[in-house]
This record gives C-alpha cells, sequence and structure tokens, in this order.
C-alpha cells in the first residue's frame, strides 16, 4: 500500500477517534444525587448564559429602536408646529368668512366668462384648503401613532431590563450552588473535568439533536389533518360540535411513517399530559407537555413543554420556551375543516381528545 494512503488512513482514523472521544456523553458511575443536581445546574448555566446574550441583543435592538422613534418624533413635531400654523390660518379664514365674501364674488360676475374663472379660482382655493387640512389631520395621527410606537417601546425595553436582571441573579445563584457542591465533593477536580464534558457534549450533540428532533415533529404536525381525515371513526359530530379522538398507537405509527427519527422514541398520552420518551445513541430524551386552546393570533391547539430531560437532566424554562418559539408544534383545526374552531382540548390516558364547534364567521 502506499505509504502516503497508510499516512491519510492513520490519520483519519486518528480523527475519528479524537471525536469519539469528545462526543461521547459522559457518565458518572452510580451518580449521587447531589452530583446529578450540580450537572443539571451547570447545564441550566450554559442554558441561562445563552438567554442573557439574546435578551442583551434584543435591549440593544429595542434601545436603537427607540431612539429612532424619539428622533422621528422630534422631527414631526416639528413640521406639525409649521402645519399646525398653515391649518389655523385655514380656519380662521372660514372664520372671520373670507371665504364667503369670495363665494359673493363669485356669485357677483358680470359675465358667464368671468363667473367660470372665478368658479374655478374658487373651487382651487378650496380644494388647497382641505389638502392642507387633511395634510395636517394625516400628520397628526402619524405623529400620535409614534408617541404609541415610542411608549410601546419604552415598556417593551423596561420589561426586558427587568428579565435580564433576573436572570443574571438567577444564574448567579446557580453558579454559586455549582460552586458549593463541587468544593464539596469527594472528587472536585474529577466532577469540573464531568461537567466540562457534559457541557461540550450538550452544545455539540445535544442542542443540534433536540433541534433537529423538534423540527421533525413540527414537520410532521403539518401533515396532522390529512392524516386525521383518512382514519375511520376518529371524527364523530354531534350537532354543532365535532370530537376528535387521536389514539396513542396510531399517532406513533403516523409520526413513524413521517420520519424515522421517531422509531425510536414513543408518545404517550395520560392524564392531562403528553409523555415523549427515546433514546438514540447516546442521546436519551424526555418531553413532557400539553396542550391549550388558543384563540390569538389565530383559534390553534398549541402544544407548552413543561419539561425537557436530557441524558437524565432536566434543562431550564429558558431551554423550553426557545424550542417553544422556534418550532411550532400546533395543531390548527382550520386546515382540517375551515369552518371550525377549537374550544376544549384534553389528554386522557392512550387518547388525545379535541372538541371543534361550527362557526360560519
Amino acid at each position: 500500500m502506499n505509504k502516503r494512503i497508510k499516512i491519510a488512513i492513520c490519520t483519519l482514523l486518528a480523527l475519528i477517534m479524537m471525536l469519539t472521544t469528545i462526543y461521547v456523553c459522559p457518565t458518572l458511575a452510580a451518580p449521587t444525587p447531589e452530583e446529578n443536581q450540580i450537572l443539571q445546574d451547570s447545564l441550566s448555566i450554559v442554558e441561562i448564559d445563552h438567554e442573557i446574550e439574546r435578551i442583551s441583543q434584543e435591549q440593544q435592538a429595542l434601545l436603537q429602536r427607540q431612539q429612532e422613534l424619539r428622533s422621528s418624533l422630534a422631527d414631526q413635531q416639528k413640521q406639525m408646529d409649521l402645519q399646525r400654523e398653515r391649518a389655523g390660518s385655514v380656519l380662521r379664514s372660514y372664520y372671520m368668512g373670507e371665504r364667503d365674501k369670495l363665494l359673493s364674488v363669485v356669485l357677483g360676475a358680470k359675465s358667464i366668462k368671468q363667473l367660470l374663472s372665478l368658479y374655478d379660482y374658487y373651487l382651487l382655493l378650496i380644494s388647497h384648503d382641505q389638502d392642507v387640512l387633511q395634510e395636517y389631520e394625516s400628520n397628526y395621527q402619524f405623529m400620535r401613532k409614534t408617541e404609541q410606537q415610542v411608549a410601546q417601546a419604552t415598556t417593551e425595553l423596561e420589561t426586558v431590563k427587568t428579565n435580564l436582571l433576573a436572570q443574571r441573579k438567577r444564574i448567579l445563584q446557580l453558579q454559586s450552588r455549582v460552586d458549593d457542591g463541587v468544593n464539596a465533593s469527594d472528587s472536585p477536580e474529577t466532577l469540573r473535568k464531568l461537567i466540562g464534558e457534559m457541557t461540550a457534549y450538550w452544545e455539540n450533540v445535544g442542542v443540534y439533536e433536540v433541534n433537529k428532533h423538534f423540527k421533525a415533529l413540527a414537520q410532521a404536525m403539518q401533515d396532522l389533518p390529512q392524516f386525521i381525515q383518512h382514519q375511520q371513526g376518529a371524527m364523530v359530530t354531534n350537532g354543532k360540535i365535532i370530537t376528535i379522538s387521536i389514539r396513542e398507537e396510531e399517532f406513533n405509527r403516523f409520526l413513524k411513517s413521517e420520519n424515522e427519527l421517531f422509531n425510536h422514541f414513543n408518545f404517550s398520552f395520560v392524564q392531562d399530559r403528553i409523555v415523549v420518551d427515546g433514546q438514540q445513541g447516546t442521546m436519551k430524551l424526555r418531553v413532557e407537555g400539553h396542550y391549550t386552546v388558543e384563540n390569538e393570533p389565530k383559534n390553534a391547539i398549541l402544544f407548552h413543554v413543561d419539561r425537557l430531560i436530557f441524558n437524565g437532566l432536566e434543562l431550564p424554562d429558558t431551554t423550553r420556551n426557545k424550542l417553544e418559539e422556534d418550532f411550532d408544534l400546533g395543531f390548527y383545526p382550520q386546515q382540517l375543516i375551515s369552518y371550525v374552531k377549537a374550544t376544549e382540548v384534553h389528554a386522557l390516558k392512550g387518547i388525545l381528545e379535541v372538541k371543534l364547534e361550527l362557526s360560519f364567521k
């Protein structure tokens, strides 16, 4: 075998071994509850730190928008001062009867030609007056809208600042708890190394895999209405009420037909909850959530992630909220029947039940 080829193969094998070493999920031999909590808090710190970065960027964007709006408002107010004087002049002319005098002149014309000329001039003047008043009204409304946008941006900015301070306080508390736990450990260095490995595994593998599975689920949910339509007895009508019953085994079969990723996962319907459990390679994932009926911005049945457990470690609310924002796992009844709206959704043992009401509004 060519020497260069041998070197290339050896280099490739070494690289594969290195990557495998980096990305194999670290595990603790019989982890204690304290060690497990430390690892969980460490992942929470990583995720909340990302949230702080996102909030900081949002804060800067809002601050810039607020400044732009205030600058625009100052320019508008200067223009309004000029337009206010013009509009006032027009209104005074009507109040003082100047337009009435002009009309009298028109009516007192001594010839048809003079009458038409004066009348055209009168209409032109009146049209100009209306343009001035309408421009004033339009700009006034625009200025009022800008004022409202400034107020809204200010309120949003204060909310973001409050949220940022709360997350920073939260991360400091978690970091203090992790430091205390590591220092109290029988083997602090080993635990610190494990925290680093777990963090690297989550950021390099875990985030990608979780997002990949949520994306696949969001895509599958787009085909759910069509699936329901082909299920014998899935929809039962009673007057204006339509009840959809989705059985657990049918839902799992549907998902596996949509994407082979779901061959490794099982979806369970239990009382008031939907539970997803599965393992693929070194990744174990458990998701618990529930559905609610929402009417804004439109009628929908939306999924909320209550718990997200990755390799036995529960991730914080910031991660769950971001997944909800990034991936739409909702069900939209109008995709099934255009003239219905969802009114209720219940997870029962083995069945997900949705109630729709006929609505022609």
